[in-house]
């Protein structure tokens, strides 16, 4: 008796730890990410994370046995349009990880938690509770505190961009669920997809910098192999892993410390100061958050007071709202519920 509870325990702080190693992983990656756009430019940079995660992800399936190896039809019609929309995220949030903090960074992102559900409404059931609109009110104040630095003035380029970065984000994991539900999609093969479709973007627009890359050195090439395959190879086949054997609340809360990282990081590593109307804004965008976060999850959970649709059968269950801080797949995000099959993300 009292083995098998201490491996059931064992297997819960196992889990607990890959999640919250997910999320350091994420969290550090805006500061490598800053890092690497420093010594090179931002489209060459994503065409290095790119192609670096499509190798690794080749290598993954080609791993496999038999049928394992192939793509369904339904694999490469969700994977190509989701392929565009997280080159999209990718490259408005190195631009904007460029230009900001990496403690910013990581906290404006963080933003997608309460946009998702607002974008992904499907149609499911009546409008969101005032205290969801409440959290979401702040996130605001939280990110006008951050933009502010050391006193109130115009925001910062790098602060919009994150912002921006933030709402196509939501974008794209609304378009995750509503591409991916109810269909038979392996998510190594929809992420090895997107892996692929982004490198072949980026590399007509970095081609003529590639002599660059190849001449870069050693401390350069080690943050874009931490940011292909730790954020987001390893980070993705860890979540999905961990999500697995736990609860979607506890992978939930786990997963959402990641702007908690980002600001611990930048600080500790990136030499980013906490002023105290940052420090404030980083406190609110975390409670706001995660308020946000836990009253959807209930309004998604509670039952839904309309009559069934006479479209659907009776065997038909309704979409649930994918991952929000799914990390857009080059590392892609923090979720309000566990990860449909999903793409790699993060910045």
């Amino acid at each position: 008796m009292f083995p098998v509870h201490r491996r059931r325990v064992s297997d819960i702080r196992r889990t607990d730890a890959a999640l919250l190693l997910v999320a350091l992983v994420w969290g550090s990656s805006y500061l490598s990410a800053q890092t690497a756009t420093a010594a090179l430019p931002v489209l060459l940079v994503l065409f290095a994370r790119y192609a670096l995660s499509a190798l690794a992800c080749l290598g993954l399936v080609a791993s496999r046995r038999g049928g394992a190896r192939r793509w369904t039809r339904d694999e490469l019609r969700a994977g190509v349009p989701l392929g565009l929309t997280q080159a999209a995220v990718l490259v408005v949030e190195t631009y904007g990880v460029a230009h900001t903090s990496a403690a910013n960074a990581g906290l404006i992102i963080s933003l997608t938690i309460v946009l998702t559900p607002l974008l992904d409404r499907g149609g499911r059931r009546g409008s969101l509770p005032a205290s969801f609109f409440a959290a979401t009110g702040v996130c605001v104040l939280a990110v006008a505190l951050l933009m502010s630095g050391n006193g109130f003035h115009a925001p910062r380029l790098g602060d919009l961009l994150m912002l921006g970065a933030a709402v196509v984000r939501a974008g794209h994991v609304a378009l995750v669920g509503r591409f991916t539900t109810g269909r038979a999609i392996r998510p190594l093969q929809l992420t090895t997809v997107q892996t692929l479709v982004g490198t072949a973007l980026f590399l007509p627009v970095a081609a003529l910098d590639l002599p660059t890359l190849v001449r870069t050195d050693p401390a350069t090439w080690a943050q874009l192999v931490y940011l292909a395959l730790f954020c987001s190879v390893f980070a993705f086949l860890a979540q999905t892993w961990a999500v697995q054997r736990t609860s979607a609340s506890r992978a939930s809360l786990l997963l959402g410390t990641e702007p908690v990282w980002a600001v611990a990081v930048g600080v500790a590593l990136g030499g980013d100061h906490l002023t105290p109307l940052t420090g404030l804004g980083a406190a609110l965008m975390v409670a706001g958050t995660y308020w946000g976060q836990a009253v959807e999850r209930a309004h998604r959970a509670a039952p839904d007071p309309r009559p069934p649709s006479p479209s659907l059968s009776p065997h038909t269950s309704s979409r649930t709202s994918p991952h929000p801080l799914d990390k857009d797949s080059a590392c892609p995000t923090s979720p309000t519920t566990a990860p449909p099959t999903t793409t790699l993300t993060n910045s």
